[in-house]
């Protein structure tokens, strides 16, 4: 019998990639945003534009073609990087919370048996650089650094309070920094790796790129491919509670301008600029996914490999569109 999901945030840079490893699974898949995707044709069997803020939309979106789904991922969040996550408090806290209270609702309702909600390592304070590795309970007390962390982990606890009244199994991921081709690249939502690939790719050899900061904080970036693919061992899992899902390998954000400056083949100069810089540091454990079999197999060499040339093809089609006549 033929597996179903709906993955709410389809139009989305990890909703459209896990749409394709659910595909590849075998599944027949419904994708549900407000946007199909940028980049690429949806490869969902049915997609449906629907606004998840709305509670009578999210019983629309869980009411398929093939009855009730078997499994639900929830990726739906008004979310971008770091300059979106401080400029967009109220808009965060407002549309994520209607979206996660609502669906969640609807899903037990509804008799869903598994859940997955996509969580954030913004739950968790700030650390001092060479701080031992957080685990997941970390997060308590809770101490997040902006208001996207505190969204996230009351919106951990809704569906935590769902599946104990109800008995549908939830899974929860907290995502590390996501990058690789098809996601965001411009416009203030994108996240660093991104960022950085996109400045480095309209310099010139021999030019500079801006960084907010000193260049100095701590990050961790995770190629969507190993993203999608702990999205989808731990949602066929019994590992309860959230659950890291990350590279456990830690670059300054110069580091990562200097990674991508030598794939790009160029030289470049860092010009460091006033900006929100978020925390210092963020070093986190990663044995719960890895008690599932899951390893990181994209260092972020590779994956900046494989993401810069894409970005730098969409930054060359940008150019020569806007000299057309």
């Amino acid at each position: 019998m033929v597996r179903t999901a709906v993955v709410c945030g389809a139009g989305g840079f990890i909703g459209s990639h896990l749409v394709k490893r659910l595909k590849r699974q075998g599944y027949w898949v419904r994708g549900v945003d407000l946007k199909t995707p940028e980049f690429d044709p949806t490869a969902a069997d049915e997609f449906r534009r629907l606004d998840l803020r709305d509670p009578d939309q999210c019983i629309e979106a869980l009411r398929t073609p093939r009855g009730i789904p078997n499994e639900v991922y929830q990726l739906a969040a008004d979310m971008g990087g770091m300059g979106f996550i401080h400029s967009a408090e109220c808009e965060i806290m407002h549309n994520n919370v209607l979206v996660n209270v609502h669906m969640t609702h609807a899903a037990a309702r509804l008799g869903v048996p598994r859940y997955f909600y996509s969580s954030s390592v913004c739950v968790y304070r700030d650390m001092a650089t060479g701080e031992p590795e957080m685990t997941e309970s970390g997060a308590y007390p809770a101490q997040p650094d902006n208001e996207y962390g505190w969204e996230k982990l009351y919106s951990e606890r809704i569906a935590l309070a769902y599946a104990r009244r109800y008995g549908m199994q939830v899974r929860i991921a907290r995502f590390q920094n996501c990058y690789g081709p098809e996601g965001t690249w411009q416009g203030g939502r994108e996240k660093a790796p991104a960022a950085i690939c996109r400045k480095v790719a309209r310099a010139a050899d021999g030019g500079e790129v801006e960084v907010w900061g000193d260049g100095s904080a701590i990050r961790s970036y995770t190629f969507v491919d190993d993203m999608v693919d702990g999205i989808f061992r731990l949602t066929q899992s019994d590992l309860e509670g959230p659950v890291n899902i990350g590279n456990p390998e830690y670059v300054t954000v110069d580091e990562l301008v200097t990674a991508a400056a030598e794939i790009a083949g160029k030289r470049i100069r860092i010009r460091h600029v006033d900006g929100p810089v978020g925390v210092q540091s963020r070093n986190f454990s990663n044995r719960r996914i890895e008690s599932l079999g899951w390893r990181a197999q994209w260092p972020l060499r590779r994956g900046l490999a494989a993401t810069y040339p894409w970005i730098a093809s969409q930054v060359a089609m940008m150019q020569r569109e806007s000299v057309m006549p």
